[in-house]
């Protein structure tokens, strides 16, 4: 199943999509869709408005996840090319919701920084309540696959050991289009990642590279805290990125970014430099 949160006349809408068709589910995007009780039954049962595919107007396939946690140095050639030896746990951060847009809406270069870099990514979006799961429970809590770039502001996030502050500039981070559910996308058997800046191929790997897979990384969050319906782990980015190469190279105005996991779906964001306004409450 494929399942969509898309733009409606001044409000949003989650979708099932079948071929060229996007029929709504009666929930106002996918994250409500997954808190309903049985949202399978639910999306496979949609009977609302039917909108043509090639019309979307896609938001974040789920808005305003509870949780945005993402993992870092978790693909196994990036890290021994680099010499390094593979992590015994996860590098976790986090992300906030207003880091997210849709996935052909523009990417806010933040005008603070001068070093703004790409990481595509596979992400894990929850369908469950989940804690204390041992793989088989944490992999049957998986609503299913999207796909995400976790662009990043590299002068702030080396700011300090702590990553937090480069990784979630407002509206920095595409997400969607799609959530394509575990029966129709399997990471593990080797999806191909991929990014390009304006059509260049700049990284690309099999999901099946993952030093810490979708079930294993549900398991070991949910030991630390409850997973809930919409939440999302960003699993990783390979080698390519900007940031390390010689020389180093970096988003600019205009330039496009295309993000892709074959099989699940394709992002592409058009960068443009934020233009500052001061705001006060």
């Amino acid at each position: 199943m494929k399942l969509a949160t898309i733009r409606t006349a001044g409000a949003t809408a989650a979708v099932r999509i079948d071929g060229d068709t996007a029929t709504e589910t009666g929930h106002r995007d996918v994250g409500a869709l997954l808190a309903t009780p049985d949202w399978q039954a639910a999306a496979a049962a949609a009977s609302g408005a039917t909108h043509a595919v090639d019309a979307l107007d896609y938001a974040p396939v789920v808005p305003q996840p509870g949780k945005i946690l993402c993992v870092g140095l978790n693909y196994r050639n990036h890290i021994l090319e680099m010499g390094r030896e593979l992590p015994a746990y996860p590098t976790l951060f986090a992300k906030y919701p207003e880091a997210l847009v849709g996935p052909y809406d523009e990417i806010t270069l933040p005008a603070a920084s001068d070093a703004v870099d790409w990481e595509a990514e596979l992400a894990v979006v929850i369908g469950a309540p989940v804690r204390h799961a041992d793989r088989e429970t944490a992999a049957a809590a998986i609503a299913g696959y999207s796909v995400l770039n976790d662009v990043t502001a590299r002068d702030w996030q080396y700011r300090s050991p702590m990553w937090l502050q480069g990784k979630t500039f407002e509206a920095t981070t595409p997400f969607g289009p799609l959530l394509v559910t575990p029966d129709e996308a399997d990471p593990a058997a080797g999806l191909t990642l991929s990014g390009a800046v304006d059509g260049e191929t700049v990284q690309q790997a099999e999901t099946s590279d993952l030093v810490f897979d979708a079930a294993e990384l549900v398991s070991y969050v949910s030991t630390i805290l409850t997973l809930k319906p919409g939440d999302v782990i960003a699993t990783g980015t390979p080698g390519g990125v900007g940031h390390a190469r010689k020389p180093q190279r970096y988003l600019a105005d205009g330039q496009t970014l295309t993000t892709s996991v074959a099989g699940i779906g394709e992002l592409r964001n058009v960068c443009r430099t934020e233009k500052t306004e001061r705001t006060s409450a």
